[in-house]
């Protein structure tokens, strides 16, 4: 494995990313836990990517005390795009700690975090996520499989977990310790620099959603590891991917065209048509299921929708 090295000047250091679209509600409340949550990081940024906010969301992330760098996109360029543009403004010798517009940090959140750096081999980190209830959300994540898929078609996501047949890790002993895992929900992600070297940008194919699933496979396939540690602590406020039927679609698309892209026919056929089959059962549930149906059948038309409403 071939490491980039950089100058002693180049290394070191943190570069908080985070990416906004209309996010002008959710991000003071981030902002605002920043000060508390870095504490114990001598230095360290904050970049905000606004993807084309009508709120203010950009104006807002430039006015807020702690001083966020922001860059504005232009237009709504998706998830990794946004990313990609805030990480190629930041030495390379800097780790990255990814954040949603709609989390908060705990005091001292980071920390623990950034500790795992020391050890060599280290990709990502990831904290506890906690909901606004206060119980834990679980956000670790199985390879996608064929089983899991079925799995949850049949037997629904929170069965399918419960059993360990499903990709969420749904199992609460698993969220007491700190350990390797498969993979992450994107809220929370703290990104080496060596990963960053090694692993390189994001996909931006993907626009929206599944982006962290394939960026973590990279990590893995680098031989670099993924740890999640419950020392660092963050609140998470929910996205809503099951809220809008256009980012179900987008989203139940994308999870088809990630497998698509690492398995055979085969097995890409028959993980799709689990998705597709659990999406046709539940369609008797309203609008979101039926735009997951059309997602699941038609994967490249949704995404191609999305970006086409996107610049518009």
């Amino acid at each position: 494995m071939d490491i980039v090295e950089t100058s002693p000047d180049d290394k070191g250091g943190l570069a908080v990313i985070i990416v906004t679209y209309n996010s002008a509600e959710a991000l003071p409340a981030l902002l605002d836990s920043l000060a508390d949550g870095l504490r114990g990081i001598e230095r360290f940024e904050v970049v905000v990517a606004d993807n084309n906010s009508h709120d203010g969301s950009s104006d807002l992330a430039a006015a807020h005390p702690i001083g966020a760098r922001v860059i504005r996109m232009g237009w709504n360029a998706g998830y990794a795009a946004a990313i990609n543009a805030a990480a190629a403004t930041v030495r390379q010798g800097v780790s990255l700690l990814v954040l949603n517009p709609d989390l908060r940090l705990y005091p001292d959140a980071a920390k623990p975090l950034v500790e795992h750096l020391a050890s060599p081999g280290v990709g990502v980190v990831v904290p506890i996520n906690y909901k606004q209830d206060g119980s834990v959300d679980p956000t670790l994540r199985r390879e996608p499989s064929v089983l899991s898929a079925w799995a949850e078609a049949v037997l629904g996501g929170s069965l399918a977990a419960r059993v360990g047949w499903g990709e969420i890790v749904d199992l609460s002993a698993r969220y007491d310790s700190c350990g390797a895992a498969e993979w992450a929900t994107g809220s929370a992600l703290l990104i080496s620099a060596q990963a960053r070297r090694i692993v390189g940008e994001w996909d931006e194919s993907f626009f929206l959603y599944s982006e962290e699933v394939d960026y973590q496979r990279r990590v893995r396939e680098a031989g670099l590891s993924i740890i999640f540690e419950p020392q660092a602590k963050v609140m998470h406020a929910g996205g809503g991917s099951g809220s809008s039927p256009r980012l179900f679609a987008l989203m139940t698309a994308n999870r088809i065209r990630y497998y698509r892209r690492h398995h055979g026919r085969l097995k890409a056929a028959l993980f799709a048509s689990g998705i597709a089959f659990g999406q046709m059962l539940r369609c008797w549930r309203g609008s979101t299921h039926r735009a997951g149906l059309g997602g699941a059948l038609r994967p490249s038309g949704a995404l191609s929708q999305f970006r086409a409403t996107a610049r518009a």
